[in-house]
């Protein structure tokens, strides 16, 4: 499970899956095979592998049930909320829409943003994105369709860059089933795609780790949650249930510090996150030769250009996004982290995610109801 597996961007990959939904709805073959249904409600679940669900499927009867007919997708690269999001409410790969990870070096404003809080990050949210989001081609043709998430994140830079298009059903009591199935509801009066965002089972694993026995908690609950959807859905409406990736534990031993390491002080800028490295810096060849040396079998080391070349990103890597790309990349084996002391928050991490290790990338397609 530990071995690196490439991201199916051609077919079975998290960003084919609501252009695959507007395939289905417009009548036309999509490359992800999903039943035929009237309208969608597609539930990202954060952190919900293909890997950990099934090896705790007897804490999820529900989901466990779904998962023997399940498809198993790719997550994009890195493997991590922010590049995920964008590449499934975007329908495109990271090369396209340049959300290139946790945090990265963003050229217009000279530093390095955090994605998720956009710290650091540009004013002209609208000037950062690159591809308008499925959801916004939907409403060009005036088809409307709806986000069921928390009422803070609505103005937030990721939801604009991801899921602009949308009306906003807000969630204000998290963890409410019958709120969010009534909000589900209302929101399928007028939409024909319902995006549903549930974030705790990530959270309990980056506090706890994955199998812990509150992450093992949070799955069930996030099991009644599907449970209560399938109970509450006409049979014409499909669920989707998916994640943005998996996870895997760190032990402590296994985390190497980035400034304990003289020879690796050559970078200018250092972002991405403990599993998957952006080095930035003027001599990408000696920084990638220092990064090989101090790691080697404990990390994947590329240059930007061979990371490309490799299709980690996708077949197409706009400007704009290679310039946000580490000028090297190291993507990390087994369970090893980098770690550094510029993100003290990250020291408290039990499970991590970010790398090509298919319990990372893995994510399932669990798929029920549908039919005209």
């Amino acid at each position: 499970m530990m071995h690196f597996i490439d991201p199916r961007y051609s077919s079975t990959a998290l960003s084919n899956l609501l252009p695959s939904v507007v395939a289905r709805l417009d009548g036309e073959p999509p490359v992800i095979e999903l039943p035929e249904a009237k309208q969608y409600v597609v539930l990202l679940v954060d952190g919900l592998g293909f890997h950990q669900l099934k090896q705790y499927r007897d804490h999820a009867e529900t989901m466990a049930d779904l998962l023997d007919r399940a498809q198993r997708l790719t997550c994009s690269v890195p493997s991590t909320t922010s590049t995920s999001l964008t590449s499934l409410g975007c329908g495109a790969t990271p090369g396209e829409h340049g959300v290139m990870g946790y945090s990265f070096y963003e050229p217009t404003v000279g530093r390095v943003i955090n994605s998720l809080s956009w710290e650091g990050g540009p004013e002209d949210i609208a000037g950062f994105s690159q591809t308008p989001t499925v959801f916004q081609r939907l409403e060009s043709q005036g088809r409307p369709s709806a986000a069921v998430t928390l009422g803070r994140f609505a103005g937030s830079a990721l939801t604009r860059v991801a899921f602009s298009g949308t009306r906003l059903f807000p969630v204000l009591n998290e963890g409410d089933l019958d709120e969010v199935t009534g909000l589900v509801t209302d929101a399928l009066g007028q939409a024909e795609v319902v995006y549903l965002y549930e974030r705790m089972l990530d959270a309990d694993g980056h506090a706890y780790g994955a199998g812990s026995w509150q992450w093992l908690e949070r799955i069930a609950m996030i099991d009644d949650y599907v449970a209560h959807l399938i109970d509450g859905l006409p049979p014409s409406v499909c669920l989707l249930v998916t994640g943005d990736h998996g996870m895997i534990n760190i032990p402590d031993d296994e985390r190497v510090m980035v400034e304990d390491e003289p020879r690796l002080a050559g970078y200018s800028h250092l972002g991405g996150e403990p599993r998957f490295r952006h080095v930035y810096g003027d001599d990408a060849r000696s920084l990638a030769w220092a990064w090989e040396s101090v790691f080697g079998e404990r990390a994947h080391v590329l240059r930007r250009e061979e990371a490309i070349e490799a299709g980690w990103f996708g077949p197409v890597v706009s400007d704009l996004t290679a310039a946000r790309i580490g000028d090297v990349v190291a993507a990390m084996t087994g369970t090893w982290a980098a770690m550094t002391y510029a993100t003290p928050g990250e020291f408290s991490l039990v499970g991590m995610h970010g790398s090509l290790t298919a319990a990372e990338m893995e994510v399932p397609l669990l798929v029920h109801g549908g039919g005209r």
